[in-house]
């Protein structure tokens, strides 16, 4: 008897653990942004081990070795859960077609994840590499967010539901929308959460490149809203509340990241951005899913095949 047979997997229950996935990521990011803002970025001064004579922190490390240990177990976590996603693809039935190559994408994106962190701490922070280890967390929410709606989708080939240029303009948005969370990262490294007191800063202008960000910012929510009224415009009911949601987490994103500029970086209100950041990424990748569908395989219709003149004959006969 087959694994799939004896161990048979629903599509619900798929789409459950793709979704658990990308619970699991942004939580990481979460935690990951904890260890930052507590100054705890070196609390395991070395990798893959956390000093050079253990894996595991030791009590004279205090409070920042717990803290990037536990950081450092979490990504078992999301690691365990991404295998299991790439075990449940193999076990379902129909196999579907696609889901596996973004499945293993995102399980291989947990060890690249903990590679680059690991480059991390043997640079010593270095703020562009911090920068690159948030940016990779963001890419593989992407690739689980992609596994979890085309999970939910049926195998015919993707099909336009709005107007071409307003794809285009969905397109345009998405790509704002990351250059804004990358500059994002360039304001992180020149701002003062270094992750650990004697971690260098990457020497840009803090209020400078602070307004880039926020220029970003106005640019993408000036799209957004374009999508709420051009969306509606031309009927697309669930595209258009797609983008309203966007607006309303561009917004919600906006509205902390001003406080927080004006109160000098509050170390909660930095963690809350960065979980707003992977908020305004997976609205923005709604968005785009919102402006095409798939739809059901139809089998292709019979065509009678035609007698030949010597058995009508016969059959007459």
């Amino acid at each position: 008897m087959k694994a799939s047979d004896r161990f048979p997997v629903s599509t619900s229950l798929l789409r459950r653990l793709a979704y658990a996935s990308i619970v699991a990521n942004v939580a990481i990011v979460v935690t990951g942004g904890a260890v930052r803002l507590t100054a705890s970025g070196l609390g395991c001064p070395t990798w893959p081990r956390c000093t050079d004579a253990s894996y595991t922190t030791t009590p004279e490390m205090g409070v920042h070795g717990m803290i990037e240990f536990g950081n450092r177990l979490l990504t078992f976590a999301v690691g365990i859960i991404a295998l299991a996603v790439v075990l449940a693809v193999l076990l379902h039935r129909p196999r579907r077609r696609g889901l596996l190559p973004l499945a293993v994408a995102v399980l291989l994106g947990i060890p690249a994840q903990a590679v680059i962190g690991g480059i991390t701490v043997l640079t010593n922070l270095n703020p562009w590499v911090v920068g690159l280890h948030f940016l990779a967390s963001m890419v593989v929410i992407a690739a689980a967010y992609a596994l979890w709606r085309r999970i939910g989708e049926p195998d015919g080939p993707a099909v336009a539901v709005v107007p071409g240029p307003l794809r285009t303009l969905a397109l345009v948005t998405t790509v704002v929308s990351a250059s804004v969370l990358v500059v994002g990262t360039w304001v992180t490294g020149s701002g003062p959460h270094a992750g650990d007191g004697g971690a260098a800063r990457n020497g840009l202008d803090p209020e400078q490149i602070s307004q880039v960000h926020a220029d970003g910012v106005f640019l993408l929510i000036g799209l957004s809203v374009a999508l709420v009224f051009a969306f509606r415009a031309v009927g697309a009911t669930d595209a258009a509340r797609t983008a309203v949601v966007l607006v309303a987490v561009e917004l919600g994103q906006g509205v902390i990241g001003f406080v927080q500029y004006f109160t000098d970086l509050p170390a909660l209100l930095v963690g809350a951005h960065m979980l707003g950041s992977c908020l305004v990424l997976l609205a923005t990748l709604s968005v785009l899913w919102s402006t095409r569908e798939r739809r059901p395989v139809t089998a292709p219709t019979p065509t009678a095949t035609p007698t030949p003149a010597a058995d009508r004959v016969t059959a007459a006969a």
